[in-house]
């Protein structure tokens, strides 16, 4: 399994706050059955700006010392990018970076307020030749208002990348609602934890499987956590299943509306 959503790197976001405590979370990934992450740090302007090269320095030093320590887990580069009209500058700029060097982006959206912008840059971006992967939708409050919107960002060309812990309601009974619809409608491509803090997740990681397998079965649950994350790390198209439009019930539109 791959780990497509993580924050791992020391001291350059909300994540991790020591090189001990990244060690920490790589062995945790290591235990939960991980063989590969990749390392997506905040990077939004004017708060998070780590650049490129300073993350690559970071990443071959952790490396060399996994390595050294004989632990045996890749690690790849990317940032979760949060969506500007200057994503492709940053990314022209090595400020912030594809994953892997690939053509594939990780970007993510404001929690509670959907963005005016949204389809143009996503338009940009799939005008320069990028895949785009969104973030964790179903955390968004809009998108738990009119989930039909992954549908619809799916149809422009957008990929979609769901948290592991939202299935056991992580992120409060919304967010666990819709992601049990997106999986049921073929609405998610990858899943990552979004790790910040050690012992939080990755012992879950046995759970959160058993929970998906159930909505997807095997197959489709090695395409999410194996097969689609190598896609991207090596720069090759997913064919995508057919998405469906998702139709919530009406106690669960209830729910939605409703329920803080």
């Amino acid at each position: 399994m791959i780990d497509f959503h993580t924050h791992i790197l020391p001291n350059i976001d909300d994540g991790s706050r020591s090189i001990d405590e990244t060690f920490n979370l790589i062995k945790e990934a290591e235990s939960a059955g991980f063989e590969g992450i990749i390392l997506t740090s905040h990077y939004i302007e004017e708060y998070y700006e780590t650049d490129t090269p300073e993350r690559e320095v970071w990443l071959k030093a952790i490396c060399e010392n996994l390595k050294n320590k004989n632990i045996n887990i890749d690690l790849y580069l990317g940032n979760e990018i949060y969506l500007t009209e200057n994503l492709i500058k940053l990314l022209e700029n090595a400020k912030a970076s594809t994953i892997n060097n690939t053509s594939y982006v990780l970007f993510e959206l404001p929690l509670n307020e959907e963005p005016l912008n949204l389809y143009d840059v996503i338009y940009q971006m799939l005008q320069n030749k990028l895949v785009p992967i969104l973030a964790h939708p179903e955390r968004y409050s809009y998108v738990q208002k009119e989930p039909e919107m992954v549908y619809d960002l799916i149809q422009k060309g957008v990929l979609i990348q769901s948290n592991y812990g939202s299935i056991l309601g992580q992120y409060g009974e919304k967010a666990q609602i819709i992601l049990r619809k997106l999986l049921e409608n073929n609405l998610v491509h990858f899943l990552g934890t979004d790790v910040h803090r050690q012992g939080t997740i990755y012992s879950k990681i046995p759970q959160c499987l058993k929970e998906i397998r159930e909505i997807i079965g095997e197959e489709k649950l090695e395409e999410l956590t194996t097969i689609n994350p190598k896609l991207v790390l090596s720069n090759k198209r997913i064919d995508i299943r057919d998405p469906q439009v998702i139709e919530l019930t009406l106690k669960e539109k209830i729910l939605m509306k409703f329920k803080k």
